[in-house]
């Protein structure tokens, strides 16, 4: 009895099975009550111990991310325009990976909550066979398609040929850098987020290191400037893929995933199938999402180089706000798709409204932190009057989505981990296309608010997705999306 006690790390372990009887039974509740042994405590303590990591892990990265953007600052506001246009390039060319990754986290969890290491191992195996070809087209492309990219989002002649070199440099880390996201992904599924947190925070604090060495050219190093951060970046993804590559290859009884090179790479149809039909709408969503985004920051740099500096650097603090949700987000998405996969729809609705509540109670905390102190922070990173002016009522904006975006972040989270990609991608097309960027074309270029006006467009973007994500999960629908015991 002992011994049982002390291997059970999650209230699920100790509940058995559904049954079909009992499922249909959960979905008519409207309160369903804890199973027998289970008490809510146990249920926040599952959710933290999975959402702790995460949120150290993702914030210090993120902070990485912001004093990247503050030592940049240091040279010119106009250096952090020339970062933030590559932003979307970025984020559109991992467009792909990140999807399968959603696929793998999903397929990893359900399959640890039916019992089905070797399929979650092979899931694992098959997303790093696909996303290395993936990875290595794109860095193909973003090498060679640098500068137009950058063009195409605005780039000015004061920021174009920093912007230009800043991304090209990136694409030479882009392979370990999706890889490293792979592992990470189904290391979460699996409810492992303390091993992404223990080699992310290793390559964030190289990343700071090497910024400071290779931006300002301090302790004999090269002074590199803007070029100099994306060297830091790299070099950072770097460690991270050599530190997740070893961990996940080398077996232990306290690890969940092992990494076996000689089972090969072998394509399996129904992994794949699996992983695609859950991948496929998380990748229209990303693209439709990058599509709007990138018709909004182009919008925005059109108003002028200061304050398309001033809005990435407000953007920059928001990302940090953004890693609570993302964090619960890791737990719901976890716990759920466990739950799912082990066919207990009362543990999957009992896990994802005790995530949203523990996230919401962060968020208020983040609230009330950037409005009394959002002018402060921005001044951080540059010190320019009308930066840090402009930066303090856009920040007012930022306090107020916190605890809108937060529960969109975590209930997302949780139709994902069911395998419900497709409503997250509805949803995404109708607030980032339809509300923030064409909104924010109305409010900039005919109403003529500027950058006020493109941050109210993304004020009602968080407020309509907010409702629309709450409106799906409150329907319970997705729980019948499960694959993994099928």
């Amino acid at each position: 009895m002992a011994e049982k006690k002390k291997t059970q790390k999650l209230a699920l372990d100790a509940v058995p099975f559904g049954t079909e009887e009992e499922n249909e039974q959960w979905m008519k509740m409207r309160r369903i009550p804890l199973p027998e042994g289970v008490s809510s405590r146990q249920m926040y303590m599952d959710t933290f111990r999975i959402a702790w990591p995460s949120l150290v892990e993702l914030t210090l990265a993120q902070l990485a991310s912001m004093v990247d953007m503050m030592m940049v600052g240091k040279l010119h506001y106009s250096a952090v325009a020339a970062v933030g246009l590559t932003t979307q390039p970025i984020f559109l060319l991992m467009t792909v990976i990140m999807a399968l990754n959603v696929g793998v986290t999903a397929l990893v969890a359900q399959n640890k909550g039916a019992g089905k290491k070797d399929r979650a191992e092979l899931a694992l195996r098959q997303a790093l066979m696909l996303n290395l070809v993936i990875a290595v087209l794109m860095t193909v492309i973003g090498i060679l398609l640098a500068e137009p990219m950058v063009k195409f989002m605005g780039a000015q002649e004061d920021t174009l040929a920093d912007a230009a070199a800043y991304l090209r440099i990136r694409m030479y880390g882009f392979i370990a850098f999706g890889l490293t996201s792979t592992i990470t992904a189904a290391l979460r599924g699996a409810g492992d987020s303390r091993t992404a947190m223990i080699y992310n925070v290793i390559a964030n604090a190289s990343n700071v290191l090497f910024n400071y060495l290779l931006i300002f050219g301090n302790w004999g190093f090269p002074r590199l400037e803007v070029a100099g951060a994306a060297w830091a970046t790299i070099i950072g993804q770097f460690i991270a893929f050599v530190i997740a590559m070893v961990f996940v290859m080398t077996k232990s009884e306290r690890k969940y995933l092992h990494l076996d090179l000689k089972k090969g790479f072998k394509p399996d149809k129904d992994t794949i199938v699996n992983m695609v039909k859950i991948g496929i709408p998380s990748m229209i969503e990303q693209l439709i999402m990058r599509v709007g985004m990138v018709i909004f920051e182009k919008t925005v740099a059109s108003i002028g180089t200061l304050e398309y500096a001033t809005h990435n650097s407000c953007i920059n603090i928001q990302a940090l706000s953004f890693m609570v949700g993302q964090a619960f987000a890791v737990s719901g998405t976890s716990l759920v798709g466990q739950s799912l996969g082990k066919s207990r729809k009362d543990m999957a609705l009992a896990y994802g409204k005790r995530t949203v509540i523990f996230g919401l109670i962060c968020a208020v905390v983040l609230m009330l932190l950037f409005f009394f102190f959002g002018g402060t922070i921005v001044s951080w990173y540059n010190e320019e009057t009308e930066v840090v002016r402009l930066g303090s009522v856009i920040m007012s904006f930022v306090a107020f989505v916190q605890p809108f975006q937060t529960m969109q972040f975590i209930q997302a989270g949780a139709l994902r981990g069911a395998g419900d990609t497709r409503s997250t991608a509805v949803v995404t097309l109708i607030t980032v296309v339809f509300v923030r960027a064409l909104l924010g074309l109305l409010f900039v270029n005919v109403f003529h608010w500027g950058l006020i006006g493109a941050w109210v467009a993304l004020v009602l973007d968080q407020l309509l997705r907010t409702v629309l994500i709450f409106i799906r999960y409150s329907s319970r629908k997705w729980m019948n999306y499960a694959r993994a015991a099928r």
